[in-house]
């Protein structure tokens, strides 16, 4: 079908999606309780949205539309007590973390939806695998030249976001080594990666998306699992690099960071993106991937290796007056104690190390997402 006209859109406001895991509190393993959980939200109002994802073991809740980190935090701690409340009539608990520690692919079960049927035929065992758990943040955008702009822009601070989200240390029972292994699965699929280097919405639409199409290869935006895309139907840009965070308030100070630094890159504060900014994208994404915070990477343009924690905290300090400029200012304070702390990840493997079960990361994210301080 042809790609949507880029809607109008109020430049900077902010959406959220978490994928959530779905908890047997018997065992703590995966239960594949979407069916019934979305049928008892669905019996009255949401606040926000709920729908399920491929497997039946997760579902995502949307947030509103958004303009200051504070109601976005408010309506997040909504959606979450709704949730939980439900949760407790199924037995079923509810928990962030990009991958759940020890599930086995070969359980899940597809959710019934035909679209989740044709991905699953398509890519097999890629579907079952896709089992992991992410938080996606929209940004509103004027226009389609000033999405693509944001997109290109953007691409030497995506390894932030996977370090400060990183909640995925352990998969099939394993310690990966890996601060975040849900990337891994992610870039198993083939129009996984980044977007190709166009700054105009029209070249976008005309030369690359219609040519896309007339492959067959891609239907709509929703065939494309980049870590950076653009919804022309939203009038946004969707970072779809973070882990689900452990807590909702870490979910809340993440899509504000995101919102800060575009409106900081909006005012052409950096050189203008470049394609060859690119050499060194999988290089640093890898980096933050296998060692979060203590990663090291490569400036695009200066070729400058740093440490990402210290090029975090460099940037939080540098967009500090937008962030306070949008309401935002009470989220750079967390995520700078993160940064110098460590984050999910970290936590996860100490409990771990602790207690020395698989069980145990989970009942620490069971304890998280409520709300308990551990």
């Amino acid at each position: 079908m042809p790609l949507p006209e880029f809607a109008a859109s109020s430049p900077l406001t902010m959406g959220v999606e978490l994928e959530l895991q779905l908890v047997g509190l018997s065992d703590f393993d995966l239960a594949p309780a979407s069916p019934d959980m979305l049928d008892l939200l669905n019996r009255k109002p949401f606040p926000g949205a709920v729908t399920p994802e491929i497997t039946q073991s997760m579902i995502e809740v949307n947030s509103s539309v958004h303009t200051g980190y504070a109601p976005l935090v408010d309506e997040l701690h909504l959606i979450r007590d709704t949730l939980l409340a439900a949760g407790d009539r199924l037995n079923v608990g509810l928990a962030g973390g990009g991958t759940h520690p020890f599930q086995q692919w070969s359980q899940r079960r597809i959710y019934e939806k035909p679209r989740f049927k044709e991905v699953s035929s398509l890519y097999g065992y890629l579907a079952k695998q896709f089992t992991v758990f992410g938080q996606h943040v929209h940004i509103g955008c004027g226009n389609g030249d000033q999405a693509l702009f944001l997109l290109h822009a953007l691409n030497r601070y995506i390894p932030h976001f996977i370090a400060l989200s990183a909640s995925s240390p352990f998969l099939q029972g394993s310690d990966t080594a890996f601060q975040s292994a849900r990337l891994n699965s992610v870039f198993a699929f083939p129009l996984s990666g980044r977007a190709p280097f166009l700054l105009r919405w029209e070249d976008f639409e005309r030369d690359y998306f219609k040519r896309m199409e007339d492959t067959g290869i891609v239907r709509s935006m929703k065939d494309f699992y980049w870590d950076l895309r653009p919804k022309p139907e939203y009038g946004t840009i969707e970072l779809r690099v973070c882990d689900t965070p452990l807590t909702v308030e870490h979910a809340a100070a993440l899509a504000a960071y995101l919102q800060a630094l575009c409106s900081y890159l909006l005012e052409e504060n950096e050189p203008p993106a470049r394609e060859d900014d690119y050499l060194v994208y999988n290089y640093n994404r890898f980096q933050a991937c296998r060692f979060g915070l203590d990663g090291t990477i490569v400036l695009p343009q200066s070729h400058e290796s740093v440490l990402l924690r210290d090029d975090i905290l460099a940037t939080l300090e540098r967009i500090a007056p937008h962030a306070e400029r949008l309401g935002a200012g009470a989220a750079l304070p967390h995520l700078a104690r993160v940064a110098k702390e460590g984050g999910d990840a970290w936590r996860l493997r100490a409990v771990h190390e602790r207690e020395g079960s698989v069980e145990s990361l989970v009942n620490l994210a069971l304890r998280r997402f409520r709300g308990a301080d551990d």
